[in-house]
């Protein structure tokens, strides 16, 4: 039995999600487990270092975890060939430099999305990847969510009769940062810092049609700035520049329609942050972020509209629950396991920078058609085409 090391470039992990979801919970935790065992008896064995701009926060992460190596110089760690791999965390402006950076000192990517905040700047991430020979991929973790997982052992089961719609809604109330402190940093709400929720959560949505639904070949778009005036970190008051609301329909293959509702400004009356409900011909079902619950054609009660009675049926009761059937596992330690994989034996990953770069693509499109206040198509995308629509060489 051999122990494959791969050092790990590790950037932007000193925020929330970084921290929480890709250190601890996936990279740590398959550490812990004695790294990820493949069929030959072999093992892959992440060894991560922590990059980033602030040193304090780098030395007290890496001393709480007891990670040995962290640095605030990314061209050095680059320019060490034990690190085969570069991940970024970061903000999503800081994104796209930092990736051609890594991709020109011959690393293979993985990174969150956004990408980039345009579509040519992913397109060209892309390109950069493909052209030097790099294994990529893209963090598409609600795909590997328990919920959503039930919601696709449904569809693959053909429980849902033809498909007919989709509604997905999401989002919570993020505190305006004055008398309670706000649940997200403050550039999420400026346009001209690669924030806004379209170009935030829009990547999620087409990964989860796509892959769940069908391609997404039309979207129509209302974006909005509810909250106009927030309150940063240092308690100044700032204009909210970007959106923090966004009212989407969209046609998938096969007639399929989807409506998609996200909001920082919106208090939650359901079962989850996020809820999909799909209805179909023989049956409906409603997934969220770990649970799922169905209502059969033969279970399905018989409601009369009659405003003058009193309601008698209790709808929520009318659903069953999805059993696990499985042990589920944090979805991002999932994907890291699987893009690992990938690198090692070359496993299949979809998920690459050109599956980010179709995020990207329905992002810029809902700005687009939220401006224009009309529908748009959405043309396919492919690596041949990748240089011609980022104007690179």
């Amino acid at each position: 039995m051999t122990v494959h090391k791969y050092g790990i470039i590790m950037n932007g992990v000193t925020g929330r999600m970084g921290t929480r979801q890709h250190l601890i919970r996936s990279i740590l935790a398959i550490r812990e487990q004695g790294g990820i065992h493949l069929e030959n008896g072999d093992t892959i064995m992440p060894d991560p270092i922590l990059v980033g701009r602030n040193e304090n926060k780098l030395k007290a992460l890496s001393e709480e975890h007891q990670i040995e190596r962290w640095t605030t110089d990314l061209t050095e760690a680059l320019s060490d060939e034990y690190n085969q791999i570069y991940f970024d965390a970061q903000t999503t402006s800081r994104r796209a430099e930092a990736i051609k950076q890594a991709i020109e000192a011959g690393k293979h990517i993985y990174c969150e999305k956004p990408t980039d905040t345009t579509l040519q700047g992913s397109l060209e991430l892309a390109k950069l990847a493909e052209d030097a020979g790099v294994k990529n991929g893209v963090v598409q973790d609600k795909l590997f969510l328990p919920g959503v997982m039930k919601l696709k052992r449904l569809i693959e089961a053909g429980f849902f009769g033809q498909i007919l719609s989709v509604r997905m809604e999401f989002g919570y109330w993020v505190f305006e940062g004055d008398w309670q402190e706000g649940q997200r940093p403050s550039w999420n709400y400026k346009q001209e810092e690669g924030g806004g929720i379209i170009v935030d959560m829009f990547p999620h949505w087409r990964y989860v049609l796509d892959h769940l639904f069908g391609s997404v070949k039309a979207v129509s778009c209302t974006a909005a700035t509810h909250i106009t005036k927030r309150v940063d970190e240092e308690g100044y008051e700032y204009e909210a520049t970007a959106d923090d609301a966004a009212y989407g329909t969209f046609e998938l293959e096969n007639d399929v329609i989807a409506q998609v509702n996200s909001s920082w400004a919106v208090r939650v009356n359901r079962d989850d942050l996020l809820t999909i409900q799909v209805d179909g011909t023989e049956g409906s079902a409603v997934a969220g972020l770990r649970g799922c619950k169905t209502q059969h054609r033969v279970n399905t009660p018989k409601p009369v509209w009659n405003p003058d009675l009193e309601n008698t049926i209790k709808f929520q009761d009318q659903w069953a629950e999805v059993p696990n059937n499985t042990l589920f596992e944090n979805a991002f330690k999932i994907q890291w396991e699987l893009f690992f994989k990938h690198v090692h034996q070359n496993d299949l990953f979809p998920w690459d920078l050109l599956e980010g770069a179709r995020g990207t693509q329905l992002s810029d499109l809902g700005l687009q058609s939220s401006k224009e206040r009309r529908w748009l198509d959405v043309p396919e995308l492919s690596v041949k085409e990748v240089g011609k629509h980022a104007n690179i060489n």
